[in-house]
């Protein structure tokens, strides 16, 4: 059977791995991206780590998998009635059964000036933006000890706040400046961090935040940014460097295509307890309305789920119902610190942290041969010194 995978982010690199170990089955995977973006490593790349640990080439993944072709094209449109796909580049692609998982993009919330001024760190142009605008700052000697804020208190908010500070102060060592303080701001617009974990949790991590000399800001709605910094709640917040880490949408894939989708209220696509939304079309990962959606866990959960489903229809057993299965999360804080939780059981510090460092491992072998995945899970702790041209971005 042939199987058509839109997506190449964690849920349909998963599902084309699992699809294919049946060899009858021929995948088509069809991706803007030549590599596999390793989310839960971006923010230690962003802060001067190994690149090796956040982009996995595809070629790497499926380079034993005579069954598996990768196309290199950005899909806009689709035609069920015709079993086609449209993308940019005027190809056309037919389909029997096809899985979209084209993850999440983005998001500003219309706050004026963020898309302009703010930087981020989801995608590797976003990292190579704000790691130049640093070194800029360094090189050139303008950097005597700004505020650098940081935007949005999930995970991604809490482990780049947490990072940052250390990362200047090695950047300042490295280029020769004279000591200065360093103010990282984290700035939270809900009571708490971390407001989908545990409130015990979000308060071991605030305390262990400010242990750390990060200032914690919450009950804190952005309200505008300049090229000189942030509004919230009325008052200014002087930064040269803001970064944004908050804010989530569909892909623009399913809004270019709504009459062919139904939605949920926060604009994901419903779908059935097969993961299944028209006849031959399934959606996956963080643009399903699934409890758990948005996280990586939840996106290889409905991949292998998937898979098992096809592979039970194809020998003619019944199918299964899609159970949702809450992950554990684990965020770390710092070098030495983390959080773990999952149900009712929680703990912190270093077992956390070691738990964290074993399931980044697993999170690599479900994509690599084990001696392939450890190679880049022990990068984790490399630090890549990058040398851009010194040109400031462009206010």
């Amino acid at each position: 059977m042939r199987f058509t995978i839109i997506g190449g982010g964690f849920g349909g690199v998963k599902a084309a791995l699992e699809i294919a170990k049946n060899p009858r089955n021929h995948v088509t995977v069809i991706t803007d991206k030549t590599d596999l973006q390793f989310y839960p490593a971006l923010y230690s790349t962003a802060t001067g780590k190994s690149r090796l640990q956040s982009w996995i080439p595809l070629g790497l993944i499926f380079s034993d998998k005579s069954n598996i072709d990768v196309l290199i094209d950005k899909v806009d449109s689709i035609d069920p009635m015709k079993k086609k796909v449209f993308a940019s580049s005027g190809n056309s692609y037919e389909y029997e059964k096809i899985i979209i998982s084209l993850g999440s993009v983005t998001t500003y919330f219309g706050i004026p000036g963020l898309d302009r001024y703010a930087f981020g760190i989801k995608s590797e142009q976003e990292i190579a933006e704000l790691k130049r605008h640093l070194f800029h700052e360094m090189t050139e000697g303008q950097s005597t000890g700004n505020r650098y804020v940081v935007i949005g208190g999930g995970p991604t908010g809490v482990e780049l706040a947490a990072s940052l500070g250390s990362y200047i102060r090695r950047l300042r060592k490295r280029y020769k400046l004279p000591h200065a303080r360093i103010g990282v701001t984290l700035v939270e617009a809900a009571p708490r961090l971390l407001p989908k974990m545990h409130p015990y949790t979000s308060k071991k991590v605030t305390r262990q935040l400010r242990r750390m000399g990060v200032s914690v800001e919450l009950n804190k709605k952005v309200e505008k940014a300049t090229v000189d910094g942030i509004t919230i709640n009325g008052r200014p917040l002087s930064s040269h460097t803001v970064i944004w880490t908050s804010g989530v949408a569909n892909n623009p894939f399913f809004e270019k295509n709504s009459h062919f989708f139904e939605f949920s209220r926060n604009g994901k696509v419903v779908v059935d307890e097969y993961l299944k939304t028209k006849e031959g079309i399934y959606v996956i990962g963080d643009n399903a309305f699934t409890p758990f959606s948005g996280l990586a866990q939840t996106a290889l959960y409905d991949a292998q789920f998937i898979a098992k489903n096809f592979d039970r229809g194809q020998r003619k057993k019944s199918l299964r119902k899609y159970r949702p299965k809450q992950p554990a999360l684990v965020v770390p804080v710092g070098d030495k610190w983390a959080a773990f939780e999952w149900h009712f059981i929680r703990f912190y510090g270093r077992p956390a942290l070691f738990v964290r460092r074993i399931a980044d491992m697993i999170g690599y072998v479900d994509f690599l041969p084990i001696s392939k995945a450890y190679n880049i899970w022990k990068s984790q702790d490399e630090y890549q010194e990058d040398y851009f041209t010194p040109s400031p971005r462009t206010k």
